[in-house]
C-alpha cells in the first residue's frame, strides 16, 4: 500500500459561516483524500475539545489559523511516510502527538481532519468507494469481537428533524429537536420520499396556525415559537396524518430532549416550561417523558437527562428502558470509557455517534464496536455546524449502524449526505439492505 506523501490543511467555513478545517491527504501515487470537520452548537462538557484561535480580530474568535497550522507544523512532519491503510496506526500516532486527554493541546478539529482525510485517500488508491474501504476496516474490529457483530454494508433508517428548538433554533422551545422516523419505509428512498412529505406538511400545519413557517434552524427544521415543547409534537402527528400515514405505523416522532441545557447542577433540577414555575428532579423529569410516550408515538428520546445525571438516567432506563430508545449523546459523546460505565450502571440503550466528539475514525470504530457488544443502538450523527463533506454517511452504512441522524432535508449540507446515502443505495444494487424498523428494536 502506498505511503502519505503530504497533507495540507486550510480554513473553511461551515454551513454556520463559522471557520472550521479541512484536510488533504495526498498518496504518494497522487491520490488526494479530503475532509472538513464538523462542530457542535449543543457541546457536551466531555467532548474532544476543537481549537479556536480566540483572536477576535478574526472571525469573531471564532477562527481556526492555530489548528491548521498545527497540521501543517506539527502532525504532517509525524506522519508523511506512514502507509495509508494503516489507519489505526495512524490513528494512535496522532492521539500520541496530541499527548492530551481530550485532544486540546493540536485541536481534535486538527486531529479528526486528518484521520478522516487519511481514509478517504486510502479509498481513492483502492480505486473504491469510501463506503467500501470503511467497511473492510469494520469487518477486520469486527473479526477482532466476540459475538456477532452485523458486518454487511446496510442502508440506515434516517431520523430527521421537523421542528427546532433549543440552542439550535434560538431556544425557542425548551427541547431541542422533534423528529420524524419513517418506520414503515421498506427502502431508503421510500423513507426519503416520506421524510421529504411530513416535512412539507410541517410547513403547511405551521402556516394555517399563522406561525413561522419559512425560516429554519441550524440542521433545517422549523423553528417556530409554539406555546409549549408538547405543541410541537401535536403539529408534527398532524403533518404525518395529513399526509395520509398513520402514526405509530407508519410514521413515529424521536425527540431530543438535550435536557443538560436546562439542567442546574446546583439544585440537581431541571427547568422546563411543561412543568411550570417549579423545576423538576430527574424523577420529574421520567415521570414528564413517560406522559409524552403514553400520548405520542415516540419511540426514541435523546438525552432525556443531563450529561451527568447517572442516577436519573438509570432511573429512566429502568421506566423506558423497554419501550423506547434512549440515547445517550452529551452522556456518552461517542467515547469508550463513558459508555462502558453506562453499561455497567444500566444507563439509557442507544448510542448517538459523532465523530468529532473523540476525534479519530478509530476511536469511533471502537465507540460503535463496543455499543454491538453490549446490545446498545448505535446512531450515526451530524453537528449542527456541517459542510458538504458527506462522510458520516459512508460510516453509517460500511458498520451498519441501522440509524442516521442527519439534519432536515433542507439546508445543502444536510442533503449531501442524504443524497450521498441515494447513490450508495444504487450502488447496492435493487435489492440495497435497509434497516427499516428493526434498527429501533
Amino acid at each position: 500500500m502506498t505511503v502519505i506523501q503530504a497533507l495540507k490543511a486550510r480554513q473553511v467555513l461551515d454551513s454556520r459561516g463559522r471557520p472550521t478545517v479541512e484536510v488533504d491527504a495526498i498518496a504518494a501515487t497522487g491520490e488526494v483524500g479530503r475532509a472538513i470537520v464538523p462542530s457542535g452548537a449543543s457541546t457536551g462538557r466531555h467532548e474532544a475539545l476543537e481549537l479556536r484561535d480566540a483572536d477576535s480580530a478574526r472571525y469573531g474568535g471564532l477562527g481556526v489559523a492555530r489548528a491548521v497550522e498545527n497540521v501543517r507544523s506539527t502532525i504532517a512532519p509525524a506522519i508523511v511516510g506512514m502507509r495509508l491503510d494503516d489507519q489505526r496506526g495512524i490513528d494512535e500516532a496522532l492521539i500520541a502527538l496530541d499527548g492530551s486527554l481530550n485532544k486540546g493541546r493540536l485541536g481534535a478539529n486538527a486531529v479528526l481532519g486528518v484521520s478522516l482525510a487519511v481514509a478517504h485517500a486510502a479509498a481513492a488508491v483502492h480505486g473504491e468507494e469510501l463506503y467500501v474501504h470503511l467497511n473492510r476496516l469494520w469487518r477486520d474490529r469486527a473479526a477482532e469481537a466476540r459475538g456477532e457483530i452485523p458486518v454487511e454494508p446496510s442502508l440506515p433508517m434516517p431520523m430527521v428533524n421537523m421542528i427546532s428548538g433549543g440552542l439550535h433554533a434560538g431556544k425557542n422551545l425548551d427541547i431541542q429537536d422533534i423528529l420524524m422516523i419513517p418506520i414503515g419505509a421498506e427502502t431508503y428512498e421510500q423513507a426519503l420520499e416520506m421524510i421529504v412529505a411530513v416535512y412539507r406538511a410541517v410547513g403547511t400545519v405551521l402556516a394555517k396556525l399563522g406561525l413561522e413557517s419559512v425560516l429554519v434552524g441550524d440542521e433545517g427544521g422549523y423553528g417556530p415559537r409554539l406555546e409549549s415543547n408538547e405543541r410541537a409534537f401535536e403539529v408534527v402527528v398532524e403533518a404525518i396524518t395529513a399526509c395520509g400515514l398513520v402514526p405509530g405505523r407508519d410514521a413515529a416522532l424521536a425527540v431530543d430532549v438535550a435536557s443538560t441545557h436546562f439542567f442546574d447542577e446546583s439544585t440537581g433540577t431541571y427547568k422546563i416550561s411543561d412543568a411550570g414555575p417549579q423545576p423538576l428532579d430527574a424523577a420529574g423529569m421520567v415521570d414528564l417523558m413517560a406522559g409524552w410516550v403514553e400520548r405520542y408515538p415516540i419511540v426514541s428520546i435523546e438525552d432525556g437527562l443531563a450529561e451527568d445525571d447517572w442516577n436519573g438516567w438509570r432511573l429512566l432506563t429502568e421506566r423506558l428502558g423497554s419501550k423506547v430508545q434512549l440515547i445517550g449523546d452529551d452522556l456518552f459523546v461517542t467515547q469508550t470509557a463513558r459508555l462502558e460505565r453506562g453499561v455497567r450502571l444500566g444507563a439509557a440503550n442507544s448510542i448517538l455517534i459523532k465523530v468529532n466528539q473523540v476525534g479519530t475514525l478509530s476511536e469511533t470504530l471502537d465507540a460503535l464496536l463496543m455499543a454491538r457488544q453490549h446490545g446498545y443502538r448505535p446512531v450515526v450523527s451530524a453537528r449542527s455546524g456541517e459542510t458538504e463533506d458527506a462522510t458520516i454517511a459512508d460510516l453509517a452504512v460500511a458498520t451498519a449502524a441501522g440509524q442516521i441522524k442527519i439534519g432536515s432535508v433542507a439546508r445543502s449540507e444536510r442533503l449531501a449526505k442524504y443524497n450521498r446515502l441515494l447513490r450508495i443505495e444504487e450502488f447496492l444494487g435493487p435489492n440495497a439492505p435497509f434497516a427499516a424498523r428493526a434498527a429501533l428494536g
